[in-house]
């Protein structure tokens, strides 16, 4: 009788141990201090990006729609997560009192985090049930709509900081270290990353993801064949959108500080960029673009300010006006341009890692 091969027989521990020990090293190395508070918050904004592009491509890669508002939907979760938290454990002017000690804001805040992903699922109720008659650049316009409705509705509620923003989460972040000295931040922004891609990799695997997958081939078709296609829309915007704010949650923690501002066009056009050049409909070419984008916004950091001089040394520039200041506006827009022109199908097209290396499939596949 053959025996089963070893990768295959230990295949389906492969993945998980390499990401105990990525997350162990990553903890390590910023516990003791070896890489500093920036190299974490590259790594944390990595992981944020992660959870935005494959939560998106969810909607317009695995279902072929066309929405442009994710970043409305992570803006309802970073609001929410954060005012719980605040309002919970910490002393402010407009909550008052804490509710709970702070010593329990370690064991709570993963709890937030799902409290602002539920909220930001049911605020996808708003692109959801609209979406059920319209598509193409119909679906796109009710999208960007609710962004600015999102957004629009935060500025005018002077309770939370209203254009002003909203702060307090760093208390929060405190809070957690004084009871377990780690950095826990970069801690949830890794277990929640890992959740997010498992779930997403689960559920396009599932009836539900085959559902969604149909209404992407031909919508019709798929009706015809009993696709309840208005359910499959429902579950898929929520899902995509509850994760979405579940990454604004973390996102506002990292920062201790949000104002409407962050959650605009241009991050939602940031979420577009990130899909569309990792490819559609390609788990694998999400979390590839993500890290690949963070990296080149990050190194451009560098670049624009020695540009800055440069040109103001030249007299090219007006006296006080910055580059940087609108470099963003121009590059990003442009990446998108420059990837319809040349890589339409984007990085990894719809294919997975392991389509372009069928060897690995027996590193985390149990037979």
């Amino acid at each position: 009788m053959n025996q089963t091969p070893e990768p295959f027989k230990y295949g389906k521990y492969s993945v998980p141990a390499l990401l105990v020990l990525i997350g162990t090293a990553a903890t390590a190395l910023a516990y003791f201090e070896i890489i500093d508070l920036y190299v974490q918050s590259v790594i944390m904004f990595i992981g944020i990006n992660i959870m935005l592009s494959t939560s998106f491509n969810i909607v317009n890669g695995y279902m072929g729609e066309f929405a442009c508002g994710h970043a409305g939907f992570m803006a309802v979760g970073a609001y929410v997560g954060s005012i719980v938290n605040v309002a919970l454990f910490t002393q402010d002017k407009v909550f008052g009192a804490p509710v709970l000690p702070e010593s329990l804001a370690l064991f709570f805040f993963p709890v937030s985090v799902f409290i602002g992903g539920i909220a930001a699922a049911l605020a996808g109720l708003l692109v959801a049930i609209p979406s059920f008659k319209t598509r193409g650049d119909y679906l796109a316009i009710i999208t960007l709509a609710a962004n600015f409705i999102i957004t629009g509705t935060i500025i005018n509620i002077s309770a939370i900081g209203g254009a002003r923003g909203f702060m307090g989460m760093k208390p929060i972040v405190f809070a957690m270290e004084d009871v377990v000295d780690l950095p826990w931040m970069l801690i949830w922004v890794f277990l929640f990353t890992v959740l997010c891609v498992w779930s997403i990799r689960r559920f396009v695997s599932s009836t539900y993801g085959k559902g969604i997958i149909a209404i992407h081939q031909d919508e019709i078709a798929a009706e015809i064949m009993s696709v309840n296609t208005n359910k499959m829309k429902l579950v898929a915007f929520m899902f995509s959108s509850g994760l979405a704010g579940m990454a604004g949650v973390l996102f506002a923690h990292i920062l201790g500080y949000i104002n409407p501002g962050s959650f605009g066009i241009l991050k939602s056009t940031e979420c577009l960029v990130m899909v569309y050049l990792g490819g559609m409909g390609s788990l694998s070419g999400s979390v590839i673009s993500a890290i690949v984008f963070t990296l080149l916004i990050e190194g451009l950091r560098f670049i624009i300010p020695a540009m800055d001089n440069g040109l103001h040394a030249l007299n090219l520039l007006p006296d006080g006006y910055n580059l940087s200041q609108v470099w963003k506006w121009v590059l990003i827009p442009m990446i998108l341009v420059l990837l319809m022109q040349f890589r339409p199908s984007g990085i990894m097209g719809n294919r997975e890692l392991s389509d372009v290396f069928p060897k690995l499939k027996r590193w985390y596949q149990f037979k």
